[in-house]
């Protein structure tokens, strides 16, 4: 009798460490993707903002524009040299 207890606790537990261990890593796949979205975030929106104007037929020049020049600024801040003396430069209150 006590090894049929035994055994229903182990399998508990069992259950309990999967589910745990896939709540962690569903939650950082969710930290990977907020992360990817905010360094892409401006230029994503440009080219939809683009896609969408040029479904709707008024053309996509400015969208874009606004997902060229993000990109171009991200290519300038990866070219910049970092470090710990200039962790935070960019990040002025605006």
């Amino acid at each position: 009798m006590q090894t049929s207890k035994s055994v229903k606790k182990s399998s508990f537990r069992q259950l309990g460490q999967g589910m745990t261990e896939y709540i962690i890593i569903v939650a950082l796949i969710a930290v990977a993707a907020i992360g990817v979205y905010s360094m892409f975030g401006q230029t994503i929106r440009g080219q939809v903002s683009g896609l969408a104007g040029e479904v709707a037929g008024t053309g996509a020049a400015a969208g874009k524009k606004t997902a060229a020049d993000s990109a171009k600024s991200a290519q300038t801040k990866a070219a910049e040299g970092k470090g710990m003396s200039s962790y935070d430069a960019g990040n002025a209150a605006k």
